[in-house]
């Protein structure tokens, strides 16, 4: 997961290490598509992936950890930033982006599961922290672009943007189970959008008082 670019002595980069771990993450989001979250053991990963069990807990202390590589693997691959060149666009691109992979066969068990070994390891709750605010640092470069072409107010909170953008998202994947389709993803985006237009979220912005 880190950005190690140097080999200690004695060990090496890539090679069977980088196919094994491959192989096992592979191996566990065919088995989450498949089946449920419950049904994923290590005795069932190691068959798919074709390795031993002691070469999964070398890598992994628990599922919980592994679970989180996968989380880290399905961002990469299914939640592209946009760049469109209009900030509306941009957003209502990303909430869609985000409700296909949270919505997908794994996506959203791979999150569901994340948040309740969350509540049981601080492990898994680093991992999901760590996810959640590496894509919300991404996705802040939209709102730069768009205070850098005049469509926002500058001194403005990027990330406080798409914290509220994905907000909601969570909230219906992991509390109430309401249905994410495409009109919901696209209401999220139009009122973050709305909100950012209107200062919300520009450092010192006056807030209403609450009496």
């Amino acid at each position: 997961m880190g950005g190690t670019t140097k080999a200690s002595a004695g060990v090496r980069l890539g090679g069977r290490s980088a196919r094994v771990r491959e192989a096992v993450l592979r191996a566990a989001l065919e088995l989450l598509e498949e089946s449920e979250v419950s049904d994923l053991t290590v005795e069932r990963l190691a068959g798919r992936a074709g390795v031993n069990k002691t070469t999964i807990y070398r890598r992994w202390r628990d599922l919980d950890g592994l679970i989180g590589d996968v989380l880290l693997q399905l961002g990469i691959q299914r939640v592209p930033i946009p760049d469109t060149g209009d900030f509306d666009r941009d957003l209502a691109e990303l909430a869609e982006s985000l409700r296909e992979a949270i919505t997908g066969q794994a996506g959203g068990k791979v999150m569901t599961a994340l948040a309740v070994a969350a509540t049981r390891s601080e492990r898994a709750a680093e991992v999901l922290r760590g996810f959640l605010r590496e894509r919300f640092k991404k996705a802040e470069i939209i709102v730069t672009r768009a205070v850098e072409r005049g469509e926002l107010p500058k001194n403005i909170d990027g990330i406080a943007v798409i914290e509220t953008l994905g907000a909601p998202f969570y909230l219906r994947l992991l509390v109430t189970a309401d249905p994410i389709d495409v009109t919901f993803s696209q209401r999220a985006a139009a009122a973050a959008a709305a909100a950012a237009r209107a200062g919300v979220f520009r450092d010192g912005a006056p807030l209403v008082a609450l009496s």
